[in-house]
């Protein structure tokens, strides 16, 4: 280390925000672990149990906000963002189709976690390779431990936490996937990004369950993204109707957002729509067996949620589809049909396809 060690890791940093552009991330930033308040307001949302049943948000609270809990070692967190909006991608227009089922954008491809996590491992190395002997120490995360990653992104300049309790770049929208290096090299710092919300609550009006209930608070409970991706019993009566057809995740405030009109479509090809997931009929969806979801998931988010709850959120759209002999034909084979499911899985299927029949004003027996 020739130069002055403040030049030495000035110059490094530069270095690594340019190696993660080269490896396809759109930005990166460095910002400390101090968290504060971000950690008062995380509490704040547990107390008012607005994580719903997501039981592992409430656990390692301290780690996850005090990075240093989690990895002893840790002085500067290195945060990444990459685009995965496809490219052509019309949501306003599937979102109009009631017989179309919509899928939130990020899970239109392959599973993200992999490709980033193999990006940062790539960049690690790269910074490794140039710094003097010594104890380095580097850990990479995308959402695979406990890390208030939009409170860190927000701290490096990615963007800022917008009402809709998104990261929010005003150069970017909100499209984006986030990963973080943790490490004990003492970068110098990025300036926190400043909030541009303003008085608007474009996101907040259009939320179909309300559950955005005030600037930066969700309740989980209401969101859609949570009753379709995390739920993983029977989604509460009266917000089905409001669920529409978004039988996996919701992006409606992202769609509405003024400062999406500024993001950019993803050149990663894994991000791009598998199996016309993008445009795929409801009562197609309805039909694939358990060997067809297993294997036109393979490789994607969705596969998380399993078949039962796949079954259980189509059941709902086509529910609140407008009535038509398919849809009633297509609820009553499967409502007959012995489901390959365990019995409570089963039940609460039937239970699902029972009230979207009732929807169609046909009683199932």
């Amino acid at each position: 280390m020739d130069a002055h060690p403040n030049e030495y890791f000035a110059s490094l940093a530069t270095n690594i925000k340019q190696w993660g552009l080269e490896l396809g991330f759109q930005q990166v930033g460095i910002s400390d672990f101090q968290l504060t308040p971000h950690d008062r307001w995380l509490q704040e949302w547990l107390d008012k149990h607005f994580h719903g049943e997501m039981a592992y948000m409430a656990r390692n609270v301290e780690k996850r906000c005090d990075p240093a809990q989690l990895e002893p070692q840790t002085l500067r967190v290195i945060t990444a963002r990459m685009d995965y909006l496809p490219p052509q991608d019309d949501p306003i227009n599937t979102l109009a189709q009631p017989h179309t089922a919509y899928i939130s954008r990020y899970a239109l491809g392959r599973d993200y976690h992999k490709l980033m996590r193999k990006r940062l491992a790539t960049l690690v190395k790269k910074i490794e390779s140039t710094l003097p002997e010594g104890e380095h120490f580097f850990r990479a995360f995308v959402d695979s431990a406990p890390v208030l990653e939009k409170a860190l992104a927000e701290k490096s300049g990615l963007g800022w936490i917008g009402k809709n309790t998104l990261l929010i770049n005003k150069r970017a929208g909100s499209w984006f996937f986030l990963g973080e290096i943790y490490t004990n090299v003492a970068l110098p710092v990025d300036s926190p990004a400043e909030e541009h919300c303003g008085k608007c609550t474009a996101c907040i009006d259009i939320c179909p369950t309300g559950a955005i209930v005030g600037p930066r608070q969700l309740d989980s409970r209401r969101c859609i993204s949570y009753l379709t991706i995390e739920l993983r019993t029977a989604i509460p009566e009266d917000l089905r109707p409001l669920i529409g057809n978004r039988i996996y995740g919701c992006d409606d405030c992202q769609v509405v957002c003024p400062w999406n009109q500024f993001a950019k479509t993803t050149g990663e090809k894994d991000f791009f729509p598998r199996h016309q997931l993008d445009h795929s009929k409801l009562i197609d969806l309805f039909q694939w067996s358990l060997d067809d979801f297993l294997q036109r998931t393979e490789g994607s988010p969705i596969r998380r949620i399993g078949y039962a709850c796949w079954l259980r959120n189509i059941a709902v759209a086509l529910g609140n589809a407008p009535r038509d002999a398919a849809t009633r034909e297509a609820l009553t084979r499967r409502f007959n049909e012995t489901l390959p499911l365990a019995l409570a899985e089963q039940a609460m299927v039937k239970e699902h396809i029972a009230w979207a029949l009732k929807r169609h004003l046909i009683k199932p027996i």
